[in-house]
């Protein structure tokens, strides 16, 4: 990770990143599985098994980790076998119990605001598609980060009237979409899209970054797409550092 940076991304893989704000790193949403070892996510338009790429090389070396939830793809096996079961590692509160019942000593949900090292983490809101599919996805939540520069990990979400308000209440430097448009057979795509993303682009000034893209099966937008159809948008390549 580049130290001269006051905020700096690297993309792993899939909604997997390397959140650093000053001198402290976050790993996020670890999804550690080999290429092909997890199964398709059932009810979408493919049926190649997951990861659909490598891990990249990247060190993943970090201070903490953040789970904004625990769907296969934000959270594996893999992931729980390899992370110190003593690291700090920050997610929701209705998830708490089932990182204590795998083993991890140092869980601290986060109802509202925490900190650690030097950065204050609020939990923001997200919507994981559009009526009743959202509704079925169940909860999920954003980090904004917040330290000498603010970051926005937005999660799996569409964009709406909360993700305005966030961006609003907290003029965040840089923000972390997930895009992909991730869709199951019916119904809209349950993360961010060309459109989301250009209504992002649209309500803040700050540095965008898209990642959860070209990893999983039902993740459909290509980043030559989203390229083409959007401006001043950030679209890294697995493993690769950005600084914000």
């Amino acid at each position: 990770m580049s130290t001269n940076a006051d905020a700096s991304l690297t993309l792993v893989r899939n909604a997997t990143v390397l959140a650093t704000v000053g001198e402290t790193t976050f790993l996020v949403d670890p999804l550690f599985a080999p290429q092909g070892a997890l199964p398709p996510i059932d009810d979408t338009p493919n049926d190649r098994a997951n990861p659909l790429v490598p891990m990249p090389d990247v060190d993943r070396s970090h201070d903490a980790v953040i789970v904004t939830h625990r769907h296969p793809d934000h959270f594996d096996d893999a992931a729980k076998a390899e992370l110190d079961p003593d690291v700090p590692l920050f997610c929701q509160p209705t998830e708490a119990d089932a990182f204590v019942d795998e083993g991890f000593t140092d869980v601290r949900p986060v109802e509202d605001a925490a900190s650690f090292a030097g950065v204050t983490l609020h939990r923001t809101p997200g919507r994981h598609g559009h009526g009743e599919r959202a509704e079925r996805m169940g909860p999920v939540s954003g980090f904004v980060l917040e330290g000498d520069e603010t970051l926005y990990l937005a999660g799996d979400t569409v964009w709406y009237e909360p993700v305005a308000e966030t961006l609003a209440r907290f003029e965040p430097d840089a923000v972390v979409l997930n895009g992909g448009a991730a869709r199951f057979n019916e119904g809209e795509p349950i993360t961010m899209g060309v459109d989301d993303v250009a209504a992002v682009r649209e309500a803040t000034d700050a540095a965008i970054a898209v990642v959860h893209m070209e990893a999983i099966n039902h993740c459909l937008l290509s980043r030559e797409e989203l390229r083409s159809e959007t401006e001043d948008v950030l679209v890294p390549e697995d493993g690769e550092e950005i600084e914000l």
